[in-house]
C-alpha cells in the first residue's frame, strides 16, 4: 500500500483515515473513563483503607500520577514522531498503551498479592501515560495534516469527538453491567468485565492503525530534523509552550471533571444512583460529539479567538452558579442540566482549541511542543480534576467547590488567548494557518521551518 495521503484525496478515503488515525484515542479514553467510573471499587480491590474519601484520594492520585508520565511521553515520543513520521509514531504509541491496559485489566487485587498489586497498577498507569503524552498530539497534528483548506479547526475537532465514542461505549456497557449483576458483585469483581472488553479491542484497533498512511505535509518537508534539533527548538520556544498549555487547561478540566469525576460526583457527593450517573454520562458524551465539530468548524469560520473567549468568559461566570444550584437539592433532572451546560463548554472550546494549539506551534516540531503543552495542560489541571475536586470538597465542605478549579482554569484559558492573539487581524479562511497568525515576536518563538 502507498503510504502517502493526496492531497485531493475523496471524502470517504479521508473519513477512512480520520477512523484510522483517531482509534488508539479509543482505547486510551475508554480505560481512563473506567478508572475513574470504577474508582470506588479500584480503590478497594488496590488501595484499601478504612476511609471510602483515603481509599478514593489513592486512586485518583495513582490516576494522577499517570498522567504526570504525559509530559515525558510528549517530550520522548513526540520527538520520534516528528523524526520518523506520524504513521510509525501513531502505531507505537498505541503498542506502549495497549501493554499498559492488559496490565490494569489483569492485575491480582491487594488481598492477593498485596502491596505489589498497587505497585503493578501504578506501572500500568505510567506507561498509559507516557503513551497518552503524544497520542492526542499525534493525531491532532495528522488531522491537521490532510485537513482540506480552510477546515483545519473542523478536522482537528475529531481528535476529541473520537475519545467521546470511548466515554458512550464504556458508559453503556457500565450501565448493562449495573443492570445486570448486583452492586456487591460489580463492586468485587464485576468491575473488571470492561477492562477486558479494552483489551478484546486492541487487535482490531492495531489493524486500523496499521493502514494509516504518511501525510503529505510530513514528505514534504525537506529535513526532518534529529532528536537533538527537536529538543532546542522546543526549548527555544517554551513560550508558546507555556502559553499553548494555559489554552488548553480548560478543555482538560472540563472534559475530566463532565467524564471521569462526574459519575464519582454524582454517587458519593450527590448520592444519586449509579444508573443515574451513568445515564448521565452516556448523554454527555453524546453532545461532546456533537459539540465538538461544531466548534471547531464555527472557528473556521470565525476565528479561533472569540470562541475562545465567549467559552472561557461562560465558564468563568458561570461553574459555581450552576454548581451551587445542583449541590442545593441533586436531582437527576439537574444534574443532567448541569452537566450538558459543561459539554457545552468543553466540545465547543476544545473544538476550537486542539486547531489553534496546531497552528501556533513551529512546523518542524510540531507533534513535540503541541504534545508537550497539552501533555501540562493534563498532567498538572486536567486529570488532576478528580483529586482536586475531592479535596476542596473534604477542605471547605461545599460540595460546589470544584467549580473553584474549574473558574480558575477559565481565567488561565483567557490570559492566553489575549497573549496569543494580541494585535492580530483575522487571516483569510484559506490560509494554511487557517485563522491565526500571532505575533511572533510575541510569543517570543521561530515558526519558520528549517
Amino acid at each position: 500500500m502507498s503510504q502517502t495521503l493526496s492531497q485531493h484525496g475523496t471524502v470517504k478515503s479521508r473519513v477512512n483515515a480520520i477512523l484510522r488515525a483517531t482509534s488508539g484515542n479509543f482505547l486510551e479514553q475508554f480505560d481512563f473513563f473506567l478508572f475513574g467510573f470504577y474508582a470506588s471499587a479500584i480503590g478497594r480491590a488496590f488501595f484499601p483503607s478504612e476511609s471510602e474519601t483515603a481509599s478514593l484520594v489513592n486512586t485518583f492520585g495513582v490516576f494522577w500520577l499517570g498522567a504526570l508520565m504525559r509530559p515525558v511521553g510528549a517530550i520522548v515520543l513526540g520527538a520520534y514522531i516528528d523524526q520518523i513520521g506520524r504513521r510509525k509514531g501513531l502505531i507505537i504509541t498505541l503498542s506502549i498503551m495497549a501493554i499498559g491496559t492488559v496490565i490494569i485489566a489483569f492485575c491480582p487485587s491487594y488481598a492477593t498479592i498485596g502491596i505489589a498489586a498497587p505497585i503493578i497498577v501504578l506501572a500500568g498507569r505510567l506507561l498509559q501515560g507516557f503513551s497518552a503524552g503524544v497520542e492526542v498530539g499525534g493525531v491532532s497534528v495528522y488531522l491537521a495534516e490532510i485537513a482540506t483548506p480552510g477546515n483545519r479547526g473542523f478536522y482537528t475537532s475529531f481528535q476529541s469527538s473520537s475519545q467521546q465514542v470511548a466515554i458512550f461505549v464504556a458508559a453503556s456497557v457500565g450501565y448493562l453491567l449495573n443492570e445486570s449483576m448486583p452492586a456487591e458483585t460489580v463492586a468485587s469483581w464485576g468491575w473488571r468485565i470492561p477492562f477486558f472488553l479494552g483489551c478484546l479491542i486492541i487487535p482490531l484497533i492495531f489493524v486500523l492503525r496499521r493502514t494509516l498512511e504518511e501525510t503529505p505535509e510530513f514528505l514534504a518537508m525537506k529535513k526532518h530534523p534529529k532528536a537533538r534539533e527537536i529538543f532546542a527548538s522546543a526549548l527555544v520556544g517554551w513560550r508558546i509552550v507555556v502559553l499553548g498549555m494555559m489554552m488548553a487547561i480548560l478543555s482538560t478540566t472540563t472534559f475530566y471533571f463532565v467524564t471521569v469525576y462526574t459519575p464519582t460526583f454524582g454517587k458519593t457527593v450527590l448520592k444519586l444512583s449509579a444508573q443515574d450517573a451513568l445515564l448521565v454520562t452516556l448523554l454527555v458524551a453524546m453532545t461532546n460529539f456533537i459539540w465538538n465539530p461544531i466548534g471547531g468548524a464555527v472557528s473556521d469560520r470565525i476565528g479561533r479567538k472569540p470562541v475562545l473567549l465567549a467559552i472561557a468568559g461562560l465558564a468563568l461566570m458561570s461553574a459555581y452558579p450552576a454548581l451551587n444550584w445542583l449541590v442545593s437539592a441533586p436531582t437527576f433532572g439537574k444534574m443532567l442540566a448541569v452537566a450538558m451546560m459543561f459539554s457545552f463548554y468543553f466540545g465547543t472550546y476544545s473544538g476550537t482549541m486542539l486547531g489553534a494549539l496546531v497552528e501556533i506551534v513551529p512546523a518542524h516540531v510540531r507533534t513535540t511542543c503541541f504534545s508537550l503543552a497539552f501533555a501540562l495542560a493534563a498532567a498538572l489541571f486536567g486529570t488532576f480534576t478528580p483529586l482536586a475536586s475531592t479535596w476542596l470538597i473534604e477542605r471547605t465542605n461545599d460540595k460546589a467547590s470544584p467549580a473553584y478549579w474549574l473558574m480558575f482554569s477559565a481565567t488561565l484559558g483567557i490570559i492566553a488567548a489575549l497573549t496569543i492573539y494580541r494585535g492580530t487581524a483575522k487571516p483569510s479562511r484559506t490560509a494554511d494557518r487557517s485563522h491565526l497568525e500571532p505575533n511572533d515576536s510575541t510569543l517570543g518563538v521561530q515558526t519558520a521551518s528549517p
